[in-house]
């Protein structure tokens, strides 16, 4: 076995045995299993918040699309998100944290009745089993080169370790092991971000080397890939942390309004430079100056092979950084399957299936779903394959259809009825994928978020004007 595993099982079992050691505690309550019993701190809090944040995302993603599209491009990933939750903690944080919900639907139902409920946690189902996948795939590409194993078999060992500790720990485990990870992964892609920029000369250097390949002369320019892509990419960003349950999750966990309200701030500077790192990693990749003859490389397996080239980086470093790339990769797997865990427990299960149910019988429940949802998200991670952070954003234009809800309700109730929430979910969630299906067969070309965004706006505007002409008349 080589030194990159040896490093990699041992921060495993490291992983592991952090989240079995919650177990005792995580058992006491629905509140203690799904919301740490509402006792986060505001330093434990915003890590946890910005380790669901940087994820595959943040190091596959935006590696893979920096290497894709020579330019910073993908940085606006991580900047919009960092922006989005400082608005948070200025905005929705307080109103989350003292209405004393467990989800975002719950929060739905608290300004607009039952049925939005139900219909936005169908929603968000799809969002977060979108997100699940895709984050479980991130791993893969990095296990699979990782330990000789097929994409299959990285998938499936990716999907039982999140699965073990999910299970055991509850939101304690993902506190706990989010602490771990997020120093892990600062440390580790750190190092390598600053051996690479001396190796390849400086950032002048790098500059160089990719515009000799064909990239723009001004790639450090965020825009230098395109305008209409980039402000998707803010849009998606800044309003899909208003309503995203992994990220928002802990900040009901919070122990009061006021830590909700810091930890949201802190996260979002957390959050910021990480982007950088490994959209860097994924230009010196792409330099071609460090991966050997005869090893082929994709913009997904990018950052994951050069991590391991001792060309580029030692093997105990490297290994390190690997180390890092995975946290950051669990650190929102673990969060984004509990998501769907919550979501299903408390909006499906105990708001429509079966309102009586106990704590026990809660908790019982989002138990088997942690189980269920690996048992639906593998075979999706293996079959359904595209680009990281293009796929992942369906996830976020759901969101962005909860964002402007909850924000109009909260500071506009009156220009929002009742029935253009639930239309706004309805007609806007199909927005998204006929927006993608129009791309894919050349009808027309507009960014998912856009297409929910402005959907959303215009059911909205229009359900409330019905509205309006209905009570006239009558």
């Amino acid at each position: 076995m080589n030194i990159y595993a040896i490093i990699i099982l041992g921060y495993f079992v490291l992983v592991v045995g952090m989240g079995l050691l919650t177990r005792k505690v995580a058992s006491k309550s629905a509140s203690d299993y799904l919301v740490a019993g509402r006792n986060l701190g505001t330093m434990v809090c915003a890590v946890v918040v910005a380790a669901e944040w940087l994820g595959g995302m943040s190091t596959i993603g935006v590696s893979e699309r920096a290497f894709n599209t020579l330019s910073l491009q993908p940085i606006f990933y991580n900047i919009s998100t960092a922006i989005g939750m400082v608005i948070i903690g200025f905005t929705v944080a307080a109103h989350y944290r003292r209405k004393d919900v467990h989800t975002v639907s719950e929060m739905i139902e608290t300004l607009f009745g039952s049925q939005a409920r139900s219909i936005s946690a169908v929603a968000f189902l799809i969002a977060y089993i979108t997100l699940a996948y895709v984050q479980l795939q991130t791993c893969a590409s990095v296990m699979a080169p990782l330990f000789g194993v097929s994409w299959n078999w990285a998938v499936v060992i990716s999907a039982g370790l999140i699965m073990i500790y999910t299970y055991m720990g509850g939101m304690h485990a993902l506190a706990i092991t989010g602490i771990l990870y997020l120093v892990t992964m600062y440390l580790g892609l750190g190092i390598a971000f600053f051996i690479g920029l001396d190796k390849v000369g400086g950032f002048s250097g790098l500059s160089e080397t990719l515009v000799a390949q064909g990239a723009p002369h001004n790639l450090y320019n965020p825009f230098s890939a395109g305008v209409n892509n980039a402000i998707a990419l803010l849009v998606g960003g800044l309003l899909g942390g208003m309503a995203a349950q992994a990220s928002i999750q802990p900040v009901f966990a919070a122990k009061d309004v006021k830590t909700a309200r810091k930890a949201s701030m802190l996260a979002g500077l957390i959050v910021a430079p990480f982007g950088i790192m490994t959209a860097f990693l994924g230009l010196y990749a792409r330099t071609g100056l460090f991966i050997p003859e005869g090893v082929e490389v994709t913009a997904k397996t990018a950052l994951p092979t050069l991590l391991q080239t001792p060309a580029f980086i030692s093997p105990v470093l490297g290994a390190f950084a690997l180390a890092g790339v995975l946290a950051a990769i669990l650190s929102t797997v673990g969060p984004v399957n509990f998501a769907v865990v919550t979501i299903a427990a408390k909006d499906i299960y105990h708001g429509m299936i079966n309102k009586k149910a106990d704590d026990a019988k809660i908790i019982s429940t989002a138990r088997k779903l942690v189980i269920l949802v690996s048992v639906i998200t593998v075979p999706m991670a293996i079959f359904l394959k595209g680009a990281v952070l293009d796929t992942a954003y369906i996830s976020y234009a759901i969101r962005a259809i909860g964002a402007i809800v909850i924000v109009t309700g909260l500071y506009s109730r009156k220009l929002v009825t009742p029935m253009g929430v639930k239309l706004s979910f309805i007609i806007g969630t199909m927005a998204i994928f006929f927006t993608m299906l129009a791309q894919q067969r050349g009808w027309f070309e507009m960014d998912k978020t856009y297409g929910a965004v402005i959907t959303t706006l215009a059911v909205i505007l229009l359900s409330t004007l019905g509205d309006r002409l209905f009570r006239r008349k009558a």
